[in-house]
């Protein structure tokens, strides 16, 4: 299966998911064992490769779906779903366009998809297989019991993750406060965090796939994930060389894109994070500034995290900072600079458990 861009994929498996009115025509179809192409959306463009068939224009119901695919050739639907247009059209897109199909159906299917910006359908007769495509690009649907045990595999891999993330992100505030810190403990964070997120995305595209039988799947997957990516962010802004606001977005990115060897090296992980390449960089300590920590104070906007960390410019200065101190930051306030200070102190204690 090639990869689409996610929006696009999860806007896709969204049109047909479980629970939708196209995949109740879809499944009739399915049952009945017909066969069909379904061409959705880019009217301008789908109808410049159509030939004959009859026009309809009628409200798009599943059962209408379902007859019209009994006659041979494309259906094609507006691009909301919500009328059926045309009904056995003949579909004659450029034979010169590559396809890897070797089926008339997914061969026009495919081809249609790279020449127009149209979703195509393809319902296989013979083995009752769902295939969508969208820019030549192709997604296979599979049996929802297959993406059930799928997402379950998933959810519990997603489990296991989190609490290692967990382990080795209370192991990172422990030497936080103990202010020896090195680039390998906060790497070994990024590389968690990164490998959960990746695990929830692809819980993301089964609970998509799945529809209205997602739902369960989707609200563990939000209390696994809960946290994570702002905890990401504040990490990188804490250890990155240069931690500016554009600089955090195109690391994240980076280490985002990295393949599964390179996320495991932590050098290279230090590398995106703008430190050098040397031997011994890995054991280089940092003074991380204090927004992970701050962040997790409960009702501390993010503009009074920015004016802390600024005015203090490390964790350990923050720890060490009074009342008073903080009162004289402009936007804290003795109610915020008391809340700072238990609440870090707090923080100290649970780390040292």
């Amino acid at each position: 299966m090639e990869a689409w861009e996610d929006d696009k994929t999860f806007e896709a498996l969204q049109t047909v998911a479980p629970g939708t009115p196209l995949r109740a025509g879809l499944e009739h179809i399915i049952s009945a064992h017909t066969g069909a192409l379904i061409v959705i959306g880019d009217e301008p463009g789908v109808e410049r490769i159509s030939n004959g068939g009859f026009t309809i224009g009628v409200p798009y119901t599943p059962q209408a779906l379902f007859e019209l695919a009994k006659m041979d050739g494309a259906i094609t639907l507006d691009e909301g779903i919500s009328r059926i247009l045309k009904a056995n059209v003949h579909l004659v897109p450029e034979p010169s366009l590559p396809t890897s199909e070797t089926g008339m159906r997914h061969r026009t299917a495919e081809r249609v998809s790279r020449e127009t910006d149209a979703l195509v359908i393809s319902v296989s007769q013979r083995r009752d297989v769902l295939s969508i495509y969208q820019h030549g690009h192709k997604v296979i649907l599979d049996d929802l019991e297959l993406v059930l045990a799928k997402v379950d595999q998933a959810l519990q891999t997603l489990q296991r993750y989190r609490t290692r993330l967990d382990e080795v992100s209370n192991h990172l505030t422990a030497l936080e406060f103990e202010d020896v810190v090195t680039l390998a403990d906060a790497a070994a964070v990024i590389r968690r965090a990164e490998m959960v997120l990746r695990v929830a995305k692809d819980v993301q595209r089964y609970v998509v796939e799945l529809g209205t039988d997602g739902r369960l799947a989707r609200m563990q997957a939000v209390e696994l994930t809960a946290g994570v990516e702002e905890d990401y962010l504040m990490l990188l802004k804490d250890y990155l060389r240069e931690p500016t606001p554009r600089r955090v977005t195109a690391v994240r990115q980076r280490i985002g894109a990295m393949t599964q060897d390179q996320l495991r090296d932590t050098t290279v992980i230090v590398n995106a994070m703008g430190y050098s390449t040397s031997a011994d960089v890995t054991e280089q300590l940092v003074h991380p500034a204090g927004f992970r920590l701050l962040r997790r104070i409960p009702r501390m906007p993010g503009s009074v995290i920015s004016r802390v960390t600024e005015r203090f410019g490390t964790l350990n200065a923050l720890v060490n900072a009074t009342e008073q101190q903080l009162d004289a930051v402009d936007g804290v306030g003795l109610r915020r600079a008391r809340a700072i200070v238990q609440g870090l102190r707090r923080l100290s204690e649970r780390a040292a458990i």
